[in-house]
């Protein structure tokens, strides 16, 4: 088998390695190169992140109650500004988690967005008191935040456990094919639960399954890790599954970072390998990969939420480091 490196234009690696950002540094360091947690050049990659960059001037924007802005927009009137994305891009920047000020990130999410009673995550929170309504939970939202939480420490708390369960009891994998379930919390996002099930809510839980270690994983996750894998390698990850020649949306294709709610085929190949799976059917997904790749083994950022974010991140249509680095995740994976 050739090596994964083979399948580069060229070796990008000491671009990713320099200290313009310290996050794309300390994981290239880490993922690419495997470089042991208590090697010292790590070490300071991972304190810079803290001091240089994205990071800092996010967390230099923050409340002192955690929150960001107004703390009740914290989802929908404060896309993509308010403390739930911020805690999805922290997640995503590699934020250390012994800092304080993540902490106060999570706890107010906790106790503003999370349904006590479900444990599902909602974009408003309660009139009633404290937690989320449970009228507008979202699907797409709670794997996102117990994606979060689990990055931050906070998979053996019992709120985390309790949303985990929630996912796991209301998803589904339908294909457009049966009738969607009706009653609660089903009836009010016909597009997350209709005859289609939304690919986003898939990809995201799947995410955040595959940060819990595999021995800490419960039958009800090891299940749902099985369907939701092949609901998506039926789809070929980015295709239809009823007609195979036909793309599911354009945009899958289109490179982006940070992703928020939405997804790519790179994504989705991160995942699926972390995962432990290699299936001919991501071949064609691999293939699109390795083509968007410049001559200088560089990949493109082509989607982005820049103007919209508290920090624009890199800028849509020069090389990405975000990209790249997870672009040489997914061939080392997937190859090697």
């Amino acid at each position: 088998m050739s090596s994964w490196k083979s399948y580069l234009n060229a070796d990008p690696i000491d671009w990713l390695l320099e200290e313009d950002n310290p996050s794309v540094r300390y994981f290239t360091l880490k993922y690419i190169l495997d470089k042991p947690e208590n090697q010292l050049k790590r070490e300071d990659a991972r304190e810079d992140l803290m001091k240089i960059g994205v990071v800092p001037k996010i967390l230099d924007k923050q409340e002192a109650g955690g929150y960001w802005g107004i703390p009740e927009n914290f989802y929908i009137r404060g896309k993509y500004k308010g403390t739930s994305w911020q805690l999805i891009i922290l997640a995503e920047l590699g934020a250390d988690k012994k800092d304080d000020r993540i902490n106060s990130i999570c706890e107010f999410m906790l106790e503003n967005s999370q349904d006590p009673e479900s444990g599902a995550f909602s974009y408003l929170g309660s009139k009633k008191g404290s937690g989320g309504d449970p009228l507008k939970i979202l699907p797409c939202l709670t794997a996102n935040m117990v994606w979060s939480l689990i990055r931050f420490g906070y998979l053996a708390d019992e709120r985390v456990k309790k949303a985990i369960g929630w996912l796991i009891k209301t998803q589904r994998f339908d294909d457009g094919t049966d009738k969607p379930p009706e009653g609660w919390p089903y009836d009010p996002w016909e597009k997350c639960w209709g005859r289609h099930t939304c690919h986003s809510i898939v990809v995201k839980t799947l995410k955040a399954f595959s940060e819990i270690p595999e021995k800490q994983r419960t039958s009800g996750i090891k299940d749902y890790i099985y369907k939701g894998t092949e609901f998506l390698l039926k789809h070929h990850i980015y295709k239809r599954s009823h007609d195979l020649n036909q793309i599911g949306h354009e945009k899958w294709l289109e490179m982006g970072f940070p992703l928020m709610w939405d997804f790519d085929i790179l994504e989705v190949l991160l995942i699926l390998i972390k995962l432990g799976f290699k299936d001919e059917r991501m071949q064609d997904a691999v293939n699109i990969l390795i083509s968007k790749q410049d001559d200088n083994g560089k990949w493109i950022l082509e989607r982005t939420f820049n103007g919209r974010m508290q920090v624009s991140i890199e800028r849509k249509g020069k090389p990405s480091k975000w990209i790249t680095f997870k672009a040489l995740q997914v061939l080392k994976g997937y190859y090697q």
